[in-house]
């Protein structure tokens, strides 16, 4: 048997909806080790919102780290605004916190759940599996470790390399008096309106039209049945899927189409097939993408040989790596690296996706 029960590797905030999924389902913060370089959760997230100077919460109701679904962050919402609207929204499924409070949430939710007592301040370099656990840089072993360490890194258009007006819009940055967005997401849309209110002119630069969903992925996908269809095609037809649904999109909004349609009668806003000769360049293309990208992964895969379709490694539909998840040991992966079992693997609500069921294989081993 191993050691310890228990590890989550990284820090963020799926790392975090893991770590109170796991406390939620009776697991005590000395049960479960969690490795990571951050102690605040929002760390990445809260930079990245603050620098597209973002507002609100593109998640719906089930946009919280809580364990359960419901009501979400609708009560501590209606308790600062003595009103019940939050909670219809809740219902409805079309309540969107502000970023603010989702911050004060993850503040709040991580002062009572045990997260600091069980962090232990650490870049993971390697996850080895070793007779029935695993070891995460020689510590260990761990009969059950769920691995979510976030985003790789920033994507940045390789014809833009060196060039001294780009910067990318997850970094900190003003805007010049004309500003080209190359991208065609949320954090585009956002920083045309962001150029827009400081005064710039503002062209876009993008491969196709922008989709228009209220959600990352089309909710369809994610009901029962639609996961249970994706889950059954073929590798290619999965991987056509998750390249067709998280193509760049943002939310229908008429505030947003007025906004763009009125700069564009005043020649302030338009449209091009490449970057001209604005003043700044704005990157909004989003994270790298693949496990080649993040060495840890990378790393996983060449040393126990595991199978990968495209960029993605080929989990079970519960998010286990299935050569190395068994009776008595779990392998997991969350996030962004899970969206081969879950494709709206990248939100909160996916993060928790993978931890549940995480969470169901901890219990069965424990009752054995």
């Amino acid at each position: 048997m191993a050691d310890q029960p228990v590890a989550v590797v990284g820090s963020g905030l799926a790392a975090f909806c893991a770590y109170v999924t796991l406390r939620h389902g009776g697991l005590e913060p000395g049960e479960v080790a969690v490795f990571g370089p951050t102690a605040d959760p929002a760390h990445a997230w809260r930079r990245r919102a603050d620098a597209i100077s973002q507002r609100a919460m593109r998640s719906e109701s089930d946009g919280h780290c809580f364990a359960s679904s419901f009501p979400g962050l609708a009560i501590r919402t209606i308790n600062r605004r003595s009103s019940l609207g939050p909670l219809v929204q809740t219902v409805l499924d079309r309540y969107h916190p502000t970023v603010e409070e989702f911050l004060d949430h993850v503040s709040a939710l991580r002062a009572r759940c045990g997260w600091d007592e069980s962090l232990r301040p650490a870049r993971v370099e390697r996850v080895r599996a070793v007779g029935e656990g695993f070891e995460i840089d020689g510590q260990g072993p761990f009969a059950h470790v769920l691995v979510a360490p976030g985003h790789p890194g920033l994507a940045r258009p390789a014809e833009l390399a060196g060039d001294p007006r780009a910067v990318h819009a997850y970094e900190p940055h003003g805007y010049a008096s004309s500003v080209t967005v190359v991208g065609a997401g949320l954090a585009a849309a956002t920083e045309w309106l962001n150029a827009l209110a400081a005064g710039a002119t503002v062209v876009s630069v993008r491969r196709r039209e922008p989709v228009r969903r209220p959600l990352n992925v089309p909710r369809s996908l994610l009901s029962r049945r639609g996961l249970g269809r994706f889950h059954a095609a073929p590798a290619a037809e999965r991987l056509a899927t998750l390249e067709r649904v998280l193509a760049p999109s943002f939310p229908p909004s008429r505030h947003v189409d007025r906004v763009l349609a009125d700069a564009a009668r005043a020649g302030r806003f338009a449209t091009a097939p490449s970057v001209n000769g604005s003043a700044q360049i704005i990157c909004a293309t989003g994270f790298a993408r693949g496990y080649r990208a993040d060495p840890l992964l990378s790393r996983l895969v060449d040393d126990h040989g595991l199978e990968t379709a495209g960029h993605l490694i080929v989990l079970d539909p519960d998010s286990t790596v299935p050569a190395l998840t068994g009776r008595g040991r779990t392998l997991a992966l969350a996030g962004v690296p899970a969206q081969w079992a879950y494709p709206a693997a990248d939100t909160l609500a996916g993060a928790k996706y993978s931890a549940r069921r995480f969470l169901r294989r901890v219990r069965a081993c424990r009752t054995r």
